[in-house]
């Protein structure tokens, strides 16, 4: 995962003017029913906020672009699930990992308008619970509400610790920016190890 992470940084670096749809294709793929699982946004998104606060990407169409792909991904989750219904439940993607399309039902049938709106900061459910709506009818006007909500507040949360890390190193100085980097590092790497860690676990939805 880490080649492709690299490559895309790496990319909108030297093709900052395409920076924005690649970086709205990320979120939008992340925010999709099951494709969200293996998009790595929360590892891209951090380090984009470094490329923002550098000066290297421009701010405002990168917000945009990701706010827009953030919407499009529960979107569309929503709308298939609204059209397959209950069938969908019986797909293949979605039989491999029953415990999380159970607890994403759970949370839904619970919570309503807030799950879809929480859902959207709960790593594996995120992809999950714009789907589960769809399949229980929820009304459209509701559910793209809270879509809305928690898309422009997803997005630049995603963005922020990068984007301060970067700020507050030029404040501390060197001696602080070598620090906040290496915070940075650990947290990238965590967020890689507990995305492989439950790529492992998903065996288990099986049984």
């Amino acid at each position: 995962m880490q080649p492709y992470i690299d490559q895309i940084l790496a990319f909108i670096t030297l093709h900052q003017h395409w920076a924005g749809p690649v970086i709205g294709l990320v979120s939008f793929g992340e925010s999709l029913l099951i494709v969200g699982l293996f998009v790595p946004a929360t590892v891209i998104l951090p380090l984009t906020g470094i490329l923002i606060a550098n000066g290297t990407l421009e701010f405002t169409g990168v917000l945009l672009w990701g706010i827009a792909g953030a919407i499009l991904g529960d979107a569309i989750s929503y709308w298939i699930g609204n059209a397959y219904g209950p069938a969908l439940l019986k797909s293949n993607a979605l039989r491999k990992r029953r415990r999380s399309v159970a607890r994403a039902r759970l949370l839904f049938y619970r919570y309503g308008f807030l799950a879809v709106f929480a859902g959207r900061f709960m790593g594996a459910f995120r992809s999950l619970i714009p789907g589960m709506a769809g399949i229980m009818k929820m009304p459209q006007g509701r559910f793209q509400l809270a879509n809305v909500l928690s898309a422009v507040i997803w997005f630049p949360w995603l963005l922020l610790p990068g984007y301060l890390g970067v700020r507050g190193a030029d404040a501390l100085g060197a001696t602080g920016s070598v620090a906040i980097l290496a915070i940075l590092a650990v947290v990238c790497i965590i967020a890689i190890v507990s995305r492989r860690r439950r790529a492992a676990r998903q065996p288990l939805d099986k049984q």
